[in-house]
């Protein structure tokens, strides 16, 4: 009997000692943020070509592995099935690149020429201003009196404008010529990313299996299956996200294009390319797709401007509540805040690649959590004595049935 009292007291010395030392490390911690996340972000910066490829091959596995099925589907011949691999990965890169490349092309150069025709223009405005004010009788016209009292310099106001142009572009250029290392790290990640992800690819396989032999020689069986089932929830959820994503882009990019030719509207075939693309990040990707449009259009009809962003807003309405929730909220069943919420969080930390990868992640961990708490559930239920938890609002069709089971 007196073994018993000594265990339980060794037991809550533990958890005194446990909790002290938690206390201590997260005061420690929030003394010493800022130097802790530098040095993470040192520590990150190591391996950013690496996590860079990681996710150049997620997304290119998805696209790779639909072409694979496709390529050479009935032959057995022993040449065929090894240029399968490396002509599903070529074909994936030329396609995802592809298409990046090819919407900057196209709203790019047409986006500086919208610049510098918008800066000309409001110049001959303020011109035509300044010849209307010393044309124009303001005794003809309603408060005449107290319009001819009002004295605008309109050269004044040209030479400020010229002013500001010359020196924002003064501006710009110091900034680009400060920014270019960076530019050049990027572009050097990206290179050795893109080199990682094919190897990645093309033995994906074998680096699985290596995973797991890793994985469950290292560690006890439970956190094993454990580590293998969130991989697999992960994996899926990304997967199915990215390939529901694509088509929700797809189809709003060509009712965009249809819309737009049946309005008459110019820039057709750059502005639908640059919404479909834009698309692709949940939430805010559409609304970059509409600004930038309008600004394009603003350079040539103030009016078409107009009817342009009331049918994209229109659009967006009709592509959230109809088509989003059909082709996108199956595939990730998240709810629309917490899309947000991943979209912003992940925009902070890895600007527009963060965005699209936020929402597959929290979208996992939103199915993981669910898992874990419909678990904790059931063995709550299980215990004796024990009341029914209220039903949640969300519940998944596979919840459902086990519950009724």
């Amino acid at each position: 009997m007196q073994g018993k009292p000594n265990r339980n007291i060794k037991r809550i010395s533990k958890w005194i000692i446990g909790i002290a030392a938690a206390c201590i490390l997260i005061y420690l911690a929030a003394s010493n943020l800022s130097g802790i996340l530098s040095e993470l972000s040192s520590f990150a910066g190591l391996f950013m070509p690496l996590i860079v490829g990681a996710v150049i091959a997620l997304i290119i596995n998805v696209p790779m592995r639909s072409i694979e099925k496709r390529l050479f589907p009935k032959t057995n011949r022993p040449g065929l099935l090894r240029l399968r691999r490396p002509l599903a990965i070529i074909s994936a890169e030329l396609l995802v690149f592809g298409i990046f490349i090819l919407v900057a092309a196209l709203v790019i150069p047409e986006l500086i020429k919208a610049i510098a025709l918008l800066s000309g223009n409001l110049l001959s405005f303020i011109d035509r201003l300044a010849q209307l004010e010393s044309t124009v009788d303001f005794s003809k016209l309603p408060l005449g009196n107290y319009l001819s009292q009002i004295d605008i310099d309109w050269n004044e106001i040209k030479i400020s404008i010229e002013q500001l142009v010359k020196s924002q572009g003064v501006n710009a250029f110091n900034t680009a010529l400060s920014t270019a290392g960076s530019v050049a790290g990027g572009l050097l990640n990206f290179i050795v990313g893109s080199i990682f992800a094919i190897y990645a690819l093309f033995h994906k396989e074998k680096l699985q299996k290596q995973a797991k032999r890793l994985i469950s020689a290292w560690l006890p069986s439970k956190t094993a299956r454990h580590i293998f089932h969130i991989s697999s929830v992960c994996c899926d959820t990304f997967r199915n996200f990215i390939a529901a994503q694509t088509t929700e882009a797809l189809i709003l990019g060509s009712m965009c294009a249809l819309g737009m030719m049946i309005l008459r509207l110019p820039y057709v075939p750059m502005i639908s390319a640059l919404v479909g693309v834009t698309a692709l990040i949940p939430v805010i990707g559409a609304f970059i797709g509409t600004i930038v449009g309008a600004f394009m259009i603003l350079t040539v009809d103030p009016i078409k401007t107009l009817i342009f962003v009331i049918f994209l807003l229109i659009l967006q309405q009709v592509e959230g509540n109809l088509i989003y929730p059909k082709v996108v909220g199956a595939s990730i069943r998240l709810p629309a805040m917490w899309v947000l919420a991943a979209v912003t969080v992940g925009g902070s930390a890895g600007g527009p690649l963060g965005m699209l990868v936020g929402v597959p992640t929290a979208s996992a961990l939103y199915s993981l959590i669910r898992e874990a708490t419909e678990h904790r559930e059931q063995k709550i239920l299980s215990e004796p004595g024990s009341e029914a938890p209220p039903a949640p609002d969300d519940v998944s069709p596979a919840a459902a049935e086990r519950r009724r089971t």
